[in-house]
């Protein structure tokens, strides 16, 4: 038993460790794998428990009580009737769950439960910054549907099931194409085949203009000003957006991604063709966001699920609720 202490405790510390690198920056941390590496490794200790261990402490405990059982029937016919000694404090003691399998396997219920919970029905998320308002807030703790766009094995990503095509208008979460670890959430505007363009701040999309209706200005608290707010139609769903009227209309910054020979840069801004199994996808605040217009395509391998409730916001709990 003393050699699974020093065991547990290097493979504790391991965890430590990764936790620790990871979020001083010296490693580019993976939660899905740690997630997957912890529900394996506390689910191996509660095998070991259920099979092994707990039936080695029980077979002890019986012993005990045993010896006991024997040393009194010794003392009966001894003619000693009055024994010392109680030994429900000792085998309480053997049956007890050491540190070790406390750590481990009397997590691993509530790890496998959470690993199920995130990596086929839902997942939390935190919005980070502005790049979806209005639609969503930074500080917005949002879910995603991890199951509408087709249920994939975690860690690898790999889809198992079709489930439902990707819409447009879709609030999509999605690994980050240029850095596959970082998650970003954005709408999607083109499905494979489309011809997006957006040209002069004004969106289209096989060559008919996005139906849009003029709103009144939008107040960002963060940047304490007024921005244009418009209401737009992508299929049969309505949100909102905003414009800076004050930015150039040109995607400043582009980079090299694979398909730039599909889109065409102009001073007006920016027309693709979107590839097969890949999505075009823009934020809300659409003169502040870091989008398809400048990284390129999303493609499908890449997709995490379907924003679509806001569950908390501790500056604003009126926040909480669904949205398109």
């Amino acid at each position: 038993m003393q050699a699974m202490q020093y065991i547990t405790a290097a493979i504790l510390a391991a965890f430590v460790g990764y936790v620790g690198a990871w979020y001083t920056g010296a490693i580019e941390g993976n939660f899905a794998l740690l997630l997957f590496m912890a529900t394996v490794v506390t689910g191996a200790y509660w095998l070991g428990e259920r099979l092994v261990f707990l039936p080695r402490r029980r077979r002890a405990a019986q012993a005990l009580q045993d010896a006991a059982a024997q040393r009194r029937a010794e003392l009966d016919r001894m003619g000693i009737q009055k024994v010392d000694g109680d030994i429900q404090e000792a085998q309480g003691r053997i049956l007890m769950q050491p540190w070790w399998l406390d750590w481990t396997a009397g997590l691993f219920p509530v790890i496998a439960i959470v690993f199920l919970l995130r990596s086929f029905l839902f997942e939390p998320f935190k919005i980070p910054s502005g790049s979806m308002i209005p639609t969503l807030l930074v500080g917005d703790l949002i879910l995603v549907n991890k199951f509408t766009y087709g249920i994939r094995l975690p860690v690898i990503n790999k889809k198992i099931t079709d489930g439902t095509p990707v819409r447009r208008g879709d609030v999509m979460v999605f690994r980050y194409p240029p850095q596959p670890s970082m998650d970003y959430i954005k709408r999607v505007v083109g499905i494979p085949g489309d011809e997006v363009a957006y040209l002069n701040k004004r969106l289209t999309i096989n060559g008919q203009p996005v139906p849009t209706t003029a709103l009144p200005d939008y107040f960002d608290q963060d940047a304490m000003r007024y921005f244009k707010q418009f209401e737009e139609q992508l299929g049969d769903k309505r949100h909102r957006v905003i414009v800076n009227t004050d930015a150039p209309a040109f995607v400043q910054g582009a980079s090299n991604f694979q398909g730039r020979d599909q889109c065409r840069y102009s001073v007006e801004g920016v027309a693709c063709t979107v590839p097969q199994g890949h999505y075009f996808l823009m934020g809300d605040n659409r003169d502040n966001s870091l989008d398809s217009r400048y990284w390129g395509f999303v493609p499908d391998e890449n997709i995490v699920g379907r924003a679509f409730f806001v569950w908390m916001n501790f500056g604003n709990f009126k926040r909480i609720g669904s949205f398109n």
